[in-house]
């Protein structure tokens, strides 16, 4: 294994710094696309008021371990649902972040407005729990084509009312970890979905879609979030990806898996910028918060 990132912190050095004629002509694509602005932001205590963009917030539990902030995001959200078996996470692992406190009082506390999925994971007890404090419940167990996250990311589309989705950001915690074939349809939702912003979280890291379609300009939360990260090719091969701000800069580079991809490289400035041929999956790492 040390070997192996070894040979890809290599590849990574191998990348050029980008000349200026070929940053002017990533300036010049980013004045004909439009551009499109990411912040961890959802990670701070407090968000700025002036951030960019002005964003509203649905979390989204699946059944993994529930990251240590999940209840700052909790906070910053207009909508949370639980996805299944999520909704036992929530209530076995929620109580456990205030240890001082009745366990009863906090379950009550954090109380999802909606449980959503084909209903194979979640307990009876938790089940019967949250419905009599006015959880919406969707059962889709005739709906076996789609994962439990699927599901919840249509709903929040087609369904959700009262929420404002002209800037919607869809936060989803347990996504990373745990079976490997849940992970990559975790991924393959957010490809699906590509037209949404969807967040994947863990403890340790997040991991969002670029559109082919944009600029990116990446805001970095330099307190909460960094300095490891990556740029990875998903759907199909990159002909051609160039970035600023990173200490492996991707000038018009090529990649795909099988061969050279941008893993283990480091946020050297508090703005990325991403410009790309294909779509890409941005992650980096979250600090100890």
């Amino acid at each position: 294994m040390l070997r192996l990132q070894s040979i890809i912190l290599a590849k990574a050095k191998q990348f050029t710094v980008p000349s200026p004629s070929s940053l002017r002509l990533v300036k010049k694509r980013m004045i004909a696309m439009d551009l499109m602005h990411h912040s961890s932001c959802f990670l701070l205590p407090t968000i700025p008021l002036q951030r960019r963009p002005s964003l509203t917030y649905a979390l989204l539990v699946l059944n993994q371990n529930l990251p240590r902030f999940t209840p700052l995001l909790w906070n910053h959200a207009q909508l949370r649902l639980c996805a299944d078996g999520g909704a036992n996470r929530l209530y076995d692992e929620m109580p456990l972040f205030f240890p001082q406190e009745d366990a009863s009082d906090v379950r009550r506390r954090y109380k999802p407005d909606v449980i959503k999925g084909d209903m194979d994971s979640i307990r009876r007890d938790v089940l019967e729990f949250y419905a009599s404090l006015g959880t919406e419940t969707v059962d889709k167990a005739h709906d076996q084509d789609t994962t439990d996250l699927h599901k919840c990311v249509t709903y929040i589309r087609d369904s959700a009312s009262g929420l404002d989705k002209s800037n919607l950001c869809v936060l989803v915690v347990g996504a990373l970890g745990g079976r490997f074939d849940h992970e990559m349809g975790n991924l393959n939702v957010i490809c699906r979905f590509s037209s949404m912003r969807i967040v994947l979280l863990s403890n340790d890291s997040l991991i969002h879609l670029l559109p082919r379609t944009y600029c990116h300009e990446i805001h970095i939360q330099t307190s909460v979030e960094g300095p490891h990260c990556g740029l990875i090719p998903i759907g199909t091969p990159s002909k051609g990806s160039t970035t600023t701000g990173l200490q492996w800069d991707l000038n018009n580079t090529a990649m795909e898996f099988g061969g050279l991809v941008s893993t283990s490289n480091i946020v050297k400035e508090e703005k990325v910028t991403v410009q790309s041929d294909c779509d890409l999956l941005w992650t980096i790492s979250i600090k100890n918060l």
